[in-house]
């Protein structure tokens, strides 16, 4: 007889990646098996069914959950697990995948991200915590912020366009930020284009804005970009992928294991989710969650 505890929970977001989402959980879901694990394979309608189901699966005692999806499907599986001492796994299928980037995962082959479930190797990983919210990934909270915030009022384009035409119209009409920062209790008033606070070093699909950041260090990187003309800021943006942006003297790069943040008219969003408006506490838990990661390490 199968009991609770011998089931790894698969809960696939079945519209991730515009569709990769629902073939990537029947790939996974088939690998899994194949190595004789039991799996209880969930698909919520939306967003809040699919919460209900992560934590009812922890609830009811399952060995593992694995999401399928990107770093929102991330984050909504981090809220059911963190702290309960089930261990997480990932199968990237979303259009980001910065987490399980971080965490080495082959991000376009669904099979052997299962496979590294199956081999059963875990890390534990540093997340962040914020007015009771788990996170895994940056927070952005600046001209980045203020980007998702047009998108999220654009009907048209859809997919990567509509980002590209949401950064250009912002760029028309962003002005410096007047930030409060607090850095494990120094206090630092100062105006920046944005602060970004990392507990991985890219988001936004391989963006790496923080890119000295690190899973298992036990603290954020935080970059703050200071004011710069527009063209300065197109050209650093440019280096970002590569995570060379740093090298400008506009770039500043601190270690925090307590980030305070307040900024008027700002959004906060992380793990490609909205957060909510500024101020906002972020704490470093370290080793706060056991992953399933690649054998190695992480990268």
């Amino acid at each position: 007889m199968t009991t609770s505890g011998d089931e790894l929970a698969l809960l696939i977001n079945p519209s991730a990646g515009r569709g990769r989402g629902a073939r990537a959980g029947r790939r996974a879901e088939h690998r899994l098996m194949a190595a004789g694990l039991t799996v209880r394979t969930l698909a919520g309608r939306d967003v809040r069914e699919a919460a209900d189901l992560a934590r009812e699966s922890v609830e009811d005692g399952v060995r593992a959950l694995v999401v399928v999806g990107g770093d929102g499907m991330v984050h909504l599986g981090l809220q059911a697990v963190a702290g309960t001492g089930v261990p997480f796994g990932v199968i990237p299928a979303g259009t980001g995948n910065d987490f399980a980037r971080a965490l080495g995962l082959p991000l376009r082959d669904p099979d052997a991200a299962a496979g590294v479930v199956a081999a059963g190797q875990l890390r534990e990983v540093d997340l962040g915590r914020t007015e009771g919210q788990w996170f895994a990934g940056v927070v952005a909270a600046g001209f980045d912020a203020k980007v998702n915030d047009r998108v999220n009022r654009m009907r048209w384009p859809k997919g990567p366009r509509r980002y590209d035409l949401a950064t250009f119209a912002e760029l028309g009409v962003f002005r410096p930020i007047p930030y409060h920062l607090e850095l494990d209790g120094e206090v630092l008033d100062l105006e920046a284009m944005l602060v970004a606070v990392g507990n991985i070093p890219s988001y936004g699909g391989g963006l790496r804005i923080t890119p000295g950041a690190e899973l298992d260090d036990g603290v954020f990187d935080v970059v703050v970009v200071a004011p710069v003309s527009r063209a300065t800021l197109v050209r650093a943006f440019r280096r970002v992928k590569h995570g060379t942006h740093t090298v400008y003297p506009f770039v500043t790069v601190h270690r925090a294991r307590r980030v305070k943040l307040d900024a008027p008219g700002i959004t906060a969003y992380v793990d490609g989710e909205r957060l909510g408006p500024l101020p906002r506490t972020f704490d470093v838990v370290p080793r706060a969650q056991q992953v399933y990661a690649p054998a190695g390490g992480l990268p």
